[in-house]
């Protein structure tokens, strides 16, 4: 596995103790600029308690070495140079051989194993800090095997907050809409994109989905009973409620922070402006009143200002309302067609695409509209970012291959990656811990 860059939005502090002339001698390493270190780490494959399962192991360094590879913390050390610990179920700081890990240049080390009986699984995962030779972090998961992938995703979740202090956003689900079946419909998948099911059937258009952050239910858009109205869908149950139907435009509902209130564009004047309505529909507060379109609101992550596009003065571009002064600045000055922005989990900054030589690029921005960034580069229409719950990732589609597919992508814009498997997806949205 090559070395890759550390992609942090915000400076991260690494708890991880590194040898100096002797083994007393131990400092902080403080990250603070990307791709200028990362972790030697080294993943050894889970060993069998009982009977043994080539498939199931696979299947946990796969999403293990994908997940971690994604956050751009770690070097992997080859697992070609790896000596007998490595075949040794040795799952505490006693056990450990730590003296080898360290001749092969590893800093940190994650070793594990499992027992499979029938359907049945417990999978034990550690993480050893090997400078120090201590256990930083591990978990036993118990449960169907089928759940193995989502054991995984926590406990690489569990590695970065062990590492940095923020856990990390694995175990997660992204909604998009695909229209695969000839309609655009809703989906949901893992956070890599594996497992992507289906979740409305209305064999009409569905769009604009966004996840709430107290519960496993979704808000999108759908025409299926005849107007662009807006919907509240509990993944589980599948009961669905239409919250708004007011005439004409009812798209791109977002939920507020704390889940008690949506922001969402309507045209039921005519015009299409930015609405603040509870979860039942019932309208609070007109954010917006322009002669020009305003869509695509966005909160930010204490919920006193909503971002959104409008054409108020001339060409798209990125405004934020500020809800207690009722005052709306301009954020964005470059480019003559921007759009759909999303507020980051820290409230520092945007990010948004824009359209420039006929390709749409993502780009990001701070909060008072200083230190614009270009995220992506080159061929394929970037759109409709958002960000992961942690704030390390950005996912987005892109038509690269000529149809729209879901990629996903570090905050800087480096480790970019196609996760869907689903043809023709796009829109997609981030839930947060799963």
């Amino acid at each position: 596995m090559k070395k890759k860059s550390i992609t942090p939005i915000v400076p991260l502090l690494i708890l991880l103790l590194v040898a100096c002339s002797s083994m007393a001698a131990a400092k902080e390493i403080v990250i603070t600029t990307p791709g200028r270190q990362t972790i030697p780490l080294a993943q050894t494959r889970m060993l069998p308690l009982a009977k043994s399962s080539p498939k199931l192991v696979a299947t946990i360094d796969q999403v293990l070495t994908a997940d971690l590879d994604l956050s751009g913390l770690f070097e992997f050390v080859d697992p070609q140079a790896f000596l007998d610990d490595a075949d040794k179920v040795t799952l505490s700081s006693t056990q450990v051989n730590f003296g080898q890990w360290r001749l092969l240049g590893s800093q940190v080390l994650i070793k594990g194993a499992y027992h499979l009986n029938g359907e049945q699984l417990e999978l034990k995962l550690r993480l050893f800090d090997v400078i120090s030779r201590r256990l930083l972090t591990g978990h036993n998961y118990r449960g169907p095997a089928r759940d193995v992938r989502r054991m995984v995703h926590s406990f690489a979740d569990l590695v970065l907050k062990a590492l940095t202090g923020k856990a990390g956003a694995f175990n997660t689900r992204i909604a998009f809409i695909s229209n695969r079946t000839g309609f655009k419909e809703l989906y949901l998948m893992e956070s890599d994109g594996h497992d992507p099911k289906r979740i409305t059937n209305y064999r009409n258009l569905v769009l604009n989905p966004d996840f709430s952050p107290l519960g496993r239910e979704v808000v999108f858009t759908s025409y299926h009973q005849g107007n662009p109205d807006l919907y509240r869908k509990e993944i589980y149950t599948g009961k669905t409620a239409r919250i708004s139907h007011q005439k004409g435009l009812n798209i791109a509902g977002r939920y507020r922070s704390d889940g008690k209130e949506l922001a969402l564009t309507l045209s039921r004047d005519g015009n299409a402006e930015i609405y603040l309505a509870g979860l039942n529909g019932q309208l609070h507060k007109r954010v917006t009143k322009s002669w020009g379109i305003d869509v695509d609101p966005s909160w930010s992550p204490i919920g006193d200002q909503v971002a959104f596009v409008s054409s108020r003065q001339g060409n798209p571009h990125v405004f934020i309302a500020d809800l207690l002064s009722n005052q709306v600045k301009r954020l964005t000055r470059n480019g003559k067609y921007n759009a759909t922005p999303a507020w980051s989990p820290d409230g520092k900054r945007l990010v948004f695409s824009r359209l420039e030589k006929g390709v749409f690029n993502l780009y990001s921005i701070d909060g008072d509209g200083q230190n614009e960034r270009q995220l992506t580069f080159g061929a394929g229409n970037k759109e409709h970012p958002r960000w992961s719950p942690d704030g390390r990732f950005i996912v987005y589609s892109n038509d690269l291959s000529g149809k729209k597919a879901i990629y996903v992508m570090r905050a800087d814009g480096s480790g970019q990656r196609k996760i869907s498997t689903v043809p023709g997806s796009s829109h997609p949205a981030w839930s947060q811990r799963w």
